[in-house]
């Protein structure tokens, strides 16, 4: 295979790959066998092995050539990116197909800008924290399920309310010389006692109220509190309880927690994977913090130009990943870009290109570094992390299906192997400091 490069831009190439018909001819092969296993051909069982001249006839020699081609040329091309170390930005371009016999196509891909970095790359040393998970982050972790899963019911007229349960109250504010307060007023607001969602002291002193009871609260807004007009004032709520509802908090029982989790465990066994569920989250998070830091240090020694173009790009992808995300909320995003009072293009501006421009920066510099350092997961690290995503499931189907997407070759495979490295490549700049405590 021959592979001629031209520069067309500040990243972006025009291929000439050509290859004798002799080597074009293994893709006929593969076209040929492909069609055999899964064509529908009258008088031949599906999956059996039909001689070639009958697939030819059915599919017309046209169309065997043009299937040969586009897998030739799909395959010539992944070829020529790994034999001239070349990182595509984007979906490539077929300009041209100059001939079939030689096969000779021209190709347009954007790649990775052009990037140097000076050999005081290797001095930079930072630290990051170990990290642990408390017993009150697993408690915290709990509650946080308790109330989430918690339901109300109806309770009866003599039931009085405990912390927890939900009621529904009528509400006046008054100040220190009776005078009704302005924005104090509300009406059927449902209350969940515990929530502290109002002044301090408020929720606390509705406990043992009945439906229908009346009752003045006396409290003082916060020296702090958001709302200057309130704040340090002492009032007197006059509350009237419409409704009680009982909470009904969850039991964290083996038949609960299958429910959550899908996993035969008991609470202790529960607690144990909360851990390692919020250990995961904060070593998640604290890797794109040093990821950014390093980015920084990174940049301060190395030469990068990234074009308009590519950062559009990256900043219309990043844009859609937040749209995404929004949308999870129940949020359509147009009402959110309303509600900052924002045009798209200011938003994108404002706040998205910055965060598109420091997401190429890594991946630029971090590619670099990988072809300079050689640096790679090992096949022994990575069955290492399959096996530990594996461990999350016990469902036999789910396991079956985790190990048929987790073979050397396949997309989940190679970009759990690219997230790895840029792992490995991190973790050489950072030590390891002993946790703060809180």
């Amino acid at each position: 295979m021959n592979v001629e490069i031209k520069k067309l831009g500040n990243s972006r190439l025009q291929l000439t790959i050509e290859q004798s018909t002799e080597n074009v001819a293994k893709y006929r092969k593969k076209v040929l066998a492909s069609a055999s296993k899964n064509a529908n051909i009258k008088g031949f069982r599906k999956g059996a092995k039909i001689p070639e001249d009958v697939i030819i006839k059915e599919f017309g020699e046209e169309r065997i050539l043009q299937m040969t081609v586009e897998q030739a040329i799909d395959g010539l091309y992944k070829e020529a990116l790994k034999k001239e170390k070349l990182m595509p930005v984007s979906q490539a371009e077929i300009t041209e197909v100059v001939s079939q016999d030689p096969l000779k196509v021209l190709i347009e891909v954007e790649v990775f800008p052009e990037i140097e970095i000076e050999d005081s790359y290797k001095k930079i040393k930072l630290e990051k924290q170990k990290l642990s998970v408390s017993n009150s982050e697993i408690e915290d972790a709990l509650q946080d399920i308790r109330t989430r899963f918690t339901h109300f019911h109806d309770a009866d007229s003599n039931y009085t309310a405990s912390m927890g349960d939900k009621v529904t109250i009528d509400t006046d504010g008054y100040d220190t010389e009776g005078k009704l307060m302005e924005a104090t007023s509300m009406r059927e607001y449902p209350l969940v006692l515990g929530s502290n969602l109002l002044v301090p002291g408020f929720e606390e002193d509705m406990v043992g109220m009945k439906s229908g009871d009346e009752r003045e609260l006396d409290v003082t807004f916060p020296a702090d509190y958001h709302n200057a007009d309130f704040a340090g004032k002492k009032t007197k709520f006059k509350v009237t309880a419409k409704k009680i509802e009982k909470a009904h908090v969850p039991e964290f029982d083996k038949e609960f927690i299958q429910k959550l989790r899908g996993k035969d465990l008991d609470l202790d066994g529960f607690k144990a994977l909360l851990k390692e569920e919020i250990l995961e989250t904060k070593e998640a998070n604290d890797a794109m913090e040093r990821e950014s830091t390093l980015i920084d240090e990174l940049l301060k020694v190395s030469k990068l130009e990234i074009g308009s173009e590519l950062l559009s790009r990256q900043t219309d992808q990043v844009f859609e990943e937040i749209k995404e995300n929004v949308s999870k909320d129940g949020v359509k995003m147009d009402d959110y870009l309303a509600s900052l009072n924002l045009s798209t293009a200011e938003y994108k501006k404002q706040h998205v290109e910055s965060t598109a421009q420091k997401r190429l920066q890594g991946e630029i510099i971090f590619n670099k570094l990988m072809e300079i350092e050689k640096i790679e997961a090992s096949d022994e690290e990575l069955q290492a992390e399959i096996q530990k995503i594996m461990s999350r499931y016990q469902s036999e189907d789910v396991l079956k299906r985790l190990k048929e997407l987790y073979v050397p070759g396949t997309s989940y495979y190679e970009e759990l192997k690219r997230r790895m490295t840029y792992r490995k490549l991190i973790d050489n700049f950072f030590t390891e400091t002993k946790a703060k405590k809180k």
